[in-house]
């Protein structure tokens, strides 16, 4: 072969070594954009520092975290996800940081760690940070300054070694300029800030999407459906608001 021929094949092998490396965890990231995304997880990945995942619903924010914390040093702990916006405020609080014993009327007498020191040593996932209350943000904001906490109902400052990631679907820039999100919060999760972009940004990565879904549903369900010249044209055309999530219900739904 010629030196032109082994180095076209040679640059083809590394670029389809750089793929599988950036498709960790089942995303596809043939799109620039996506590649950018996952390269910036992996160099996130080897530090400790908190990080704010920001993209619309369905893009997979979760599946980023639980990328970064599966290549990070943390591995082999703890990854704890707590939806904030799922969770009523007056149990939140407890839920999150726990709660001293005797702390209120049917509490338990040792008392109970919260998310964050349940996650010490490894990662605490916010999901819908947004959805945090104002009385609470100052309570994370000061856990994230100090590293330590206080139960709810206690005195003692307890230490927690715990990567924090945050993820949210809203405007939080916004939010802070109507006083709804603490800036001091924001700047101290957003220390590294990844935006997914939505599926309709990145059209390239549909194809492959497509036949990846596919072939798990193929499989979870011992089918072989594949789909018809006109039903990939038209599920390449449409601009999918729900994401990959709305990808993967709709595919799941019509190979059953």
């Amino acid at each position: 072969a010629s030196t032109v021929e082994l180095n076209r094949r040679y640059a083809s092998e590394l670029e389809q070594m750089r793929l599988q490396n950036l498709s960790i965890g089942g995303i596809v990231a043939k799109s620039t954009a996506m590649q950018r995304v996952l390269e910036m997880a992996a160099r996130i990945a080897t530090v400790d520092s908190t990080v704010l995942v920001m993209g619309e619903s369905g893009v997979g924010k979760e599946v980023i975290a639980n990328n970064i914390h599966s290549i990070s040093r943390r591995k082999d702990q703890a990854f704890i996800k707590i939806n904030c916006g799922a969770i009523p405020e007056n149990l939140l609080e407890s839920e999150l940081f726990g709660y001293a014993g005797g702390a209120f009327t049917g509490a338990k007498k040792e008392g109970k760690p919260g998310m964050f020191e349940l996650a010490s040593g490894g990662t605490l996932f916010l999901d819908e940070i947004g959805e945090l209350p104002l009385s609470l943000q100052v309570k994370l904001l000061r856990m994230l300054q100090e590293k330590t906490l206080v139960r709810v109902g206690g005195t003692k400052p307890i230490s927690v070694d715990v990567r924090v990631m945050a993820a949210t679907n809203r405007d939080l820039p916004k939010m802070v300029r109507q006083g709804t999100f603490r800036d001091d919060l924001f700047y101290r999760l957003n220390v590294f800030g990844i935006q997914i972009p939505p599926l309709r940004q990145r059209r390239e990565d549909l194809p492959p999407l497509l036949h990846s879904i596919l072939g798990r549903f193929n499989e979870k369900y011992g089918m072989e459906k594949r789909f018809s010249p006109a039903a990939a044209e038209c599920l390449l055309n449409y601009d999918w608001p729900g994401n990959v999530r709305e990808v993967e219900n709709l595919v799941e739904r019509v190979v059953v």
